[in-house]
């Protein structure tokens, strides 16, 4: 008797161990945390906001933690050091797990391998646009057209980005490379001024974010020349990508979800379910083509397989540029 009881006991105990992360996967007793490495009001933090609407019927309710600071790197950190336990969920962005691990002397976690992917959520083109009145006054309509007077003034044209290592830095790197062009880069401190540099006609050209750019191109002020994606952008389908000229030339701006490493693959798969369903909900897709964002739901390996080109690809961009923060 004494011995069945001792194995009842163990019984117990093993379960009352298993039991935190099976209760996680079916029905969480505590709201899930998602940490989003920005401050808020931004396109990251409006698309988190609005999944976590609309995953309450089956995760229960998410509340959204803004960890800014670092240039993610203290969100994203946040993430890979909480429990693994489901209960905390974050985002990871072409920043945080692409170009910060090359662009930071030290990193406080590994891109590769602090994170469990859960999907990809959005991704937004980057668009390489002129001040209209400039590119009027220098007769350029065209990709082409902008090379060919970069080739025949050298040295002539500059560009303006967020700063240092930023998104559109790198993609200016990566065109005058494959161009075989110059232009002087102009760091700002963010993306706004580096924009109003461009309207103000103080840079010749920029690579700005396609949902910072398009109330500009709209009333035109802003000419669209080529985006950066590998194909035309639904939300601009009468313009060109870079890649038309230059094969696989690709900088968007993409964001996804991501848990703990250690987090069961039973929790993985439920969060994978809930979003992926939220992300496919024709009211996300109406508002996400409001911020000139594209749902791109995928399985977790299939956006762990992304971020990991992600990275590499990244490597290269960065170290040409030169960009590095101490």
């Amino acid at each position: 008797m004494k011995r069945r009881t001792l194995l009842l006991s163990a019984a117990a105990s093993a379960a009352a161990v298993a039991a935190p992360a099976t209760a996680i996967a079916q029905s969480p007793a505590r709201p899930i945390r998602l940490i989003v490495p920005y401050a808020a009001g931004g396109p990251i933090d409006v698309t988190a906001r609005l999944l976590a609407e609309r995953v309450k019927d089956s995760l229960g309710t998410v509340i959204i933690e803004n960890r800014p600071g670092g240039g993610g790197n203290i969100g994203a950190d946040a993430v890979a050091k909480a429990a693994p336990d489901g209960l905390t969920i974050g985002i990871a962005a072409v920043a945080t797990h692409a170009i910060n691990p090359w662009l930071f002397a030290k990193m406080p976690y590994d891109a590769a391998k602090d994170f469990a992917p859960i999907t990809q959520m959005l991704r937004v083109p980057n668009v390489l646009v002129m001040n209209a009145e400039t590119a009027a006054r220098l007769n350029i309509h065209s990709l082409k057209d902008l090379i060919a007077y970069a080739k025949a003034n050298p040295a002539r044209l500059n560009y303006g980005s967020g700063g240092n290592g930023s998104a559109g830095h790198l993609a200016g790197e990566m065109f005058k490379r494959n161009a075989g062009i110059f232009a002087v880069h102009i760091p700002y401190n963010g993306g706004n001024p580096a924009q109003l540099a461009l309207l103000s006609g103080q840079v010749d050209f920029n690579f700005d974010n396609l949902a910072t750019a398009a109330p500009n191109i709209k009333s035109g002020k802003l000419k669209a020349l080529a985006v950066t994606t590998l194909g035309r952008s639904p939300a601009l389908p009468d313009i060109p990508p870079v890649s038309d000229l230059f094969k696989g030339f690709a900088i968007d701006t993409w964001w996804g979800l991501v848990a703990p490493a250690a987090t069961p693959r039973e929790v993985i798969a439920r969060l994978n379910q809930a979003f992926v369903a939220a992300l496919n909900t024709p009211e996300a897709k109406t508002r996400f083509a409001a911020l000139m964002a594209e749902p791109v739901p995928t399985t977790p390996e299939q956006f762990g397989t992304f971020m990991k080109a992600e990275l590499a690809k990244y490597e290269n961009v960065v170290k040409a540029s030169g960009a590095r923060v101490d």
